[in-house]
């Protein structure tokens, strides 16, 4: 399967084609796209589904996607690596953490609001017309058109996972990782006592309740969930495993060594470097 590289911070693409059959292939890279006009299938992971106008996609490294246009098409493509993450602010950041651990990687438009695809549409658009010209401050608005479609695009996933839940009134397993996922970096918030009371469980039965539900301890689920969270931090971020340790609530650098160790098979080091060595 065809690998594909990007070589510089974030790239931005206007194709327009009537004969594109795009082979599943798989990027290094981060990758949005907008369908400004034309039908077609958008593959992703072996999975199919049509396309038209005004229909935005997410795609991620290690995804395999492609598409068939079945008539004229103008995609837009916004593509940018982790190191172009690294040089944003640690809140933008953890907003593309939501997305990379609630997106389901399956075909189809992520825009869930009426309102959110002119806006995006509006917003591409002036991507186009900015990238055309060289005016004053020309990359910084670039970006900041970039960083806000991103975090439509949150607000979209973030919309969609409370439809689940309101389609499964009965469970409360959707609100209980909900939970989990806002409140992971105080951990105070995540003790069995604190979260009984937020959903009206007794502390031991909080417990019983998630293992019975989800197959994993309550425990256990927070741990892989944060350890998650971490591994993004050291592939997207520069920040120091001090730095890390604190965010995360462990007691020191060395606790947060032992317990990725334990986990994962190695420390927190040796995975970052690993990770450069493959992305370089």
């Amino acid at each position: 399967m065809e690998i594909k590289n990007l070589y510089r911070p974030y790239e931005l693409e206007l194709l327009e084609t009537n004969q594109y059959t795009a082979k599943p292939h798989r990027n290094t890279f981060f990758e949005m796209v907008f369908t400004l006009e034309g039908k077609g299938i958008q593959i992703i992971n072996g999975h199919e589904l049509p396309y038209a106008s005004d229909k935005f996609f997410l795609i991620f490294p290690e995804d395999q996607h492609g598409f068939e246009v079945h008539e004229l098409t103008r995609f837009y493509f916004i593509r940018f690596t982790d190191s172009y993450l690294k040089t944003q602010s640690e809140k933008w950041v953890k907003k593309m953490e939501y997305i990379f651990h609630n997106h389901n990687h399956l075909p189809g438009c992520i825009l869930k609001t009426v309102t959110d695809k002119p806006l995006v549409r509006a917003m591409i658009e002036a991507l186009q017309r900015e990238t055309s010209n060289e005016f004053p401050q020309h990359n910084e608005v670039v970006e900041q058109l970039m960083n806000t479609i991103i975090t439509i695009a949150a607000r979209n996933i973030t919309l969609q996972q409370h439809a689940n839940i309101i389609k499964q009134p009965s469970t409360t397993t959707l609100p209980l990782l909900n939970y989990i996922h806002e409140y992971i970096y105080q951990p105070e918030r995540l003790k069995a006592e604190c979260m009984a009371s937020s959903f009206n469980f007794s502390p031991n039965y909080i417990s019983e309740y998630f293992k019975k539900t989800t197959g994993e301890s309550l425990q256990q689920y927070i741990t892989n969930y944060k350890l998650k969270l971490i591994e993004t931090r050291l592939q997207y971020t520069d920040k120091r495993m001090s730095e890390i340790a604190y965010e995360f609530g462990f007691t020191d650098e060395s606790h947060l060594n032992r317990i990725f160790k334990k986990y994962k098979g190695e420390n927190p080091t040796a995975f970052r470097k690993r990770y450069a060595e493959v992305n370089n």
